[in-house]
């Protein structure tokens, strides 16, 4: 089970041309900047977070069902899945994507459903990766992997996995 945003792709570019600000509306004017985020969502252009990527190029070459649960609405499906395919995440199984228009509290509201929902199917989820407590709480996962988010965590932060046990010691920001 994979987040997409900071964790399958990244969007350190739009975060660099809106200073780190976010603009969800409005055009793209890249590089300089500002670029709303939904109009750089549907440019599809973000690279891939390589060490993800590896994760999921293993967990396909061994036969592992993967799946993608995503903040983004359902508008930006058809942009973002060619983005996946093009940064190499070619064969899962099924990407979700917040309905159109929904609001919650937390996205764990969306996301803890959606993989209970996959559970239900017969899936177990061993493991589940995000860059946000949002993206992992709520359970339906055997183990859960926080990942730093370079436009959130500051450098040094450990990388903990479900039981606390430091996986990664520093984090280098781009």
């Amino acid at each position: 089970m994979l987040d997409i945003d900071y964790t399958a792709l990244t969007n350190w570019p739009v975060i660099l041309a809106n200073d780190f600000g976010r603009f969800p509306a409005g055009p793209c004017l890249l590089p300089e900047g500002p670029c709303g985020w939904h109009a750089w969502d549907l440019r599809g252009q973000d690279a891939p977070i390589e060490p993800t990527l590896q994760v999921f190029q293993t967990a396909r070459s061994l036969g592992i069902t993967v799946f993608f649960i995503s903040g983004r609405p359902e508008s930006e499906r058809a942009a973002t899945e060619r983005n996946l395919k093009a940064a190499g995440y070619a064969g899962y199984e099924q990407a979700f994507f917040t309905p159109n228009g929904a609001h919650f509290a937390s996205l764990a509201d969306f996301k803890a459903p959606t993989r209970q929902k996959i559970a239900a199917m017969g899936y177990s989820i061993i493991a589940n990766m995000g860059d946000q407590m949002s993206d992992l709480d709520g359970g339906f996962s055997e183990k859960t992997f926080k990942l730093p988010n370079p436009s959130t965590t500051f450098p040094d932060t450990a990388l903990l996995n479900s039981e606390g046990d430091t996986i990664k010691a520093r984090q280098t920001l781009i």
